[in-house]
């Protein structure tokens, strides 16, 4: 499945391998490896983004998270949310309202080039140079391009025991954002049909 930058920051909440949820976001220097890593997801007119994540921008970046992830639970009902948050999700109204106002952070306007061996073209480019702006506009809009099209209606949250990822199903029968978290799930149906205990869910 390709990577998407929306799924790359609700993923940024994670199991950290020994039965807890791990945070990338909860620090600006772990802000600013996660923003390094995904460099390759930006759009090309953010090549000049900030390279380093302070505290104000880390705390503009965490909200839009927590509005995605919000709206995330929201597309995927009736199933269950990610247990990672479900008790403490933004209401809907609000994770609306801030992803709205996030993506307008940045107003981009049309440019018209014209090289001298071709034709004249349109590219839309940034109104103002401010790169956190832009960095957090990124981030909701291609929060918004995601959950307005078709991949929404394919959004699941991991089934897998302690997982807390949502994914985009890959065919009909996944349950699982991957591999191991599958091996991990089937593994603890074993061992409660070995105890004789009801299985989970039956897969979507």
């Amino acid at each position: 499945m390709e990577r998407r930058l929306v799924l790359e920051l609700a993923s940024t909440i994670r199991h950290d391998g020994s039965g807890g949820v791990a945070d990338d976001l909860a620090t600006a220097e772990g802000a600013t490896q996660w923003l390094r890593a995904c460099a390759d997801l930006l759009a090309a007119d953010l090549t000049d983004g900030p390279e380093v994540v302070d505290d104000a921008l880390r705390g503009e970046i965490v909200g839009v998270r927590r509005a995605v992830r919000a709206l995330f639970a929201r597309a995927v009902a009736p199933g269950p949310p990610s247990s990672a948050d479900s008790a403490r999700l933004m209401p809907f109204d609000e994770a609306l309202d801030r992803l709205n106002a996030a993506a307008s952070r940045a107003a981009v306007v049309p440019r018209l080039e014209w090289p001298a061996a071709g034709a004249p073209a349109v590219r839309t480019v940034p109104a103002q140079d401010d790169p956190a702006a832009r960095l957090v506009a990124a981030l909701a809009r291609d929060a918004i391009g995601f959950l307005a099209g078709p991949q929404r209606e394919l959004l699941r949250a991991c089934a897998a025991p302690r997982c807390v990822r949502y994914f985009v199903k890959g065919h009909g029968r996944q349950e699982w954002c991957g591999t191991s978290c599958g091996n991990r799930a089937r593994a603890a149906r074993h061992y409660r049909r070995h105890r004789g205990e009801p299985d989970g869910p039956a897969p979507s």
